[in-house]
């Protein structure tokens, strides 16, 4: 299973990657919600991790994006309270 991460606090980004990578998972990651899109884009992913507040655009957007092009897939969204 493929799964994008998009985060932009790299500490967080890398931590997910690693953990999911770790169980077996095909991770790709973006730290900004432009680079998000073409990730998206390029590889399909069957999962996405979205932060919220991104640089460039935000998790709100990278979504509403992701969910013209690919109604079902499964999204959800990353809170760091720091």
């Amino acid at each position: 299973m493929k799964v994008l991460i998009a985060e932009d606090d790299r500490h967080t980004r890398e931590g997910l990657v690693e953990v999911l990578h770790s169980e077996g998972y095909d991770v790709v990651a973006a730290g900004d919600g432009v680079t998000a899109m073409k990730l998206f884009r390029e590889t399909s992913p069957d999962f996405v991790c979205l932060d919220i507040m991104m640089p460039a655009a935000s998790g709100y957007e990278v979504c509403k994006s992701m969910r013209q092009e690919s109604p079902d897939l499964p999204i959800i969204f990353i809170l760091s309270l720091i």
